[in-house]
Formats: structure tokens, sequence, C-alpha cells
């Protein structure tokens, strides 16, 4: 019985390490962004790799671990051994060093990423190509772009919610808040992840290299409508983000107007 518990603990860190390889495998992929989405920023592959270097270093302490634990029930399995088991109350040179190892690991964690930390938390850009404020609110995000005159708090500001529109290839500086709880602004492949506070105006900022339409989601538990507070981030050329700039002004003024005219008609 021991040696089916034995081989069954093997089994985990040998599949696991088995599809890493296969995931990690560029030139087939079947698990192609299994664990992340496709990159698109200019910041993300220093999250990727440092998702990465943790994950060999806890990954080789768990297969060691494993084949120890298979090799200690194997030796001392009841059945092979008439001797009984001898117990100790430890050896203070295992403790020092098994102290010593994970504090030096965590230090090397803690140099190593500094520089994600740094150009994710710390680096702002000096001159955005766009500064949007993103207001997180049960069960959506509502998103004010400045107007002409490039201020907010005036009255050309632009309002829309749930479709952020950005330039690729430019620096965007977003001023996150929430309005009620806490929320998470998150942009999968953007690698970006910042939780919206009550009170606070926390900028993030972000480079998007490639075009499209990607997810933009909150990873906070906000709420019974939580499930449903998802937007979407698209990404496009500067003449195409400036006309449907543009166009969601001229539409915003017409509403204005509309709204104007029904009241005076009351």
């Amino acid at each position: 019985m021991g040696r089916f518990w034995a081989f069954l603990f093997l089994l985990v860190p040998i599949l696991g390490v088995g599809l890493f390889l296969v995931a990690a495998d560029e030139s087939s992929r079947p698990l192609l962004n299994h664990w992340f989405p496709v990159d698109i920023s200019e910041y993300g592959y220093v999250i990727d790799d440092l998702f990465m270097a943790i994950l060999w270093m806890t990954g080789i302490v768990f297969v060691a671990t494993e084949i120890c634990l298979v090799w200690f029930m194997m030796r001392y399995d009841r059945s092979r051994n008439s001797q009984p088991v001898k117990f100790t109350h430890g050896s203070h040179t295992l403790e020092v060093v098994w102290t010593i190892l994970p504090a030096a690991t965590l230090l090397f964690i803690a140099i190593y990423q500094m520089n994600a930390w740094a150009n994710t938390k710390i680096r702002r850009p000096d001159e955005p190509g766009l500064t949007v404020e993103v207001v997180a609110r049960q069960f959506e995000w509502r998103l004010r772009y400045p107007g002409k005159d490039g201020e907010f708090d005036t009255p050309d500001d632009i309002y829309h919610v749930n479709d952020l529109h950005v330039p690729v290839d430019e620096d965007i500086l977003v001023r996150l808040k929430s309005q009620d709880v806490l929320h998470s602004f998150f942009l999968p492949n953007l690698r970006v992840k910042q939780d919206a506070v009550p009170g606070m105006d926390i900028p993030v900022w972000f480079k998007a290299k490639k075009n499209g339409a990607y997810d933009l989601v909150c990873a906070e538990l906000c709420g019974w409508g939580h499930y449903k507070m998802r937007g979407r981030l698209t990404v496009q050329s500067r003449a195409d983000f400036d006309q449907w700039l543009d166009e969601l002004d001229r539409e915003g003024q017409r509403r204005e107007s509309e709204a104007l005219a029904s009241s005076e008609l009351e």
C-alpha cells in the first residue's frame, strides 16, 4: 500500500513538469496562453519574466520535495522494515540551513522584482500621449476624456461607459478612482491590475503595442453584480482614436441639446 501512495505522489510532479514543458514549447504550444493571454504591453515582459522566474524556483522546490516524500515513503514502508522508525527532536544545523535558504531566496526575489515594480508603479511617464479618468462603480466603468482644451473639469469633458479607447504606441495615464467600494482595474493583455480605492486618485500607466479589442474586467469581488462588470479596451491608431473621440463628443453634444430642448418644452 505504501508503494501505491508513493507512486501516486510521484505522478504529481512528473505531470506538472510535463505540462509546464508543453506549455513553454513555442513550436507546438497546445496550451498557448494557458496562464497569460497575449502580451501587447511595452512593460508586460517584466511581469512575465518575474512570473516565470518564481515559477521555476517554486517548481524545482516542489519537485524536490515530492521526490523526497516518495523516497521516505518507500524507504520506511512498514511492510518492508521490521525495525521501528527512529524519531528525533530535530537538528539545530538543519533548522538554521532551512531558515537561511528561504530567507536568501526571498531576498533574491525582492531584488529581482525591483525593475518590474519600478516600470509599473514608480516610473510614471512624464508626458503621456493621453490621460483618461476611469471611475469604477457598481457595476460599470465610467470614463472621462479631456476635451479639446486638454483639461479635466471643464465644460467640454467627454464621457463614456465601459468602452475604453486608447491610441497605440503612446503612453497612457489612467486616473483611477472608485465611487463606492473596492474594485480592481484589470487589463490582462497589458499585465495591468490595480485596486480602485474609494477616496483615492491612483495613477496607472501603460503603452499598448498592438491594435485590437481586449478585455477590461474587475478583478475584485465588489458585489452581487461583479460578474457583469466587464468592459472593453480598444487599441487603435491615433487618427482612428481622434475620429472616435470627435464622434463621441458630437453625440454627447447632440444628446445634451435634445435634453435641453425637451426641458424647455416642459
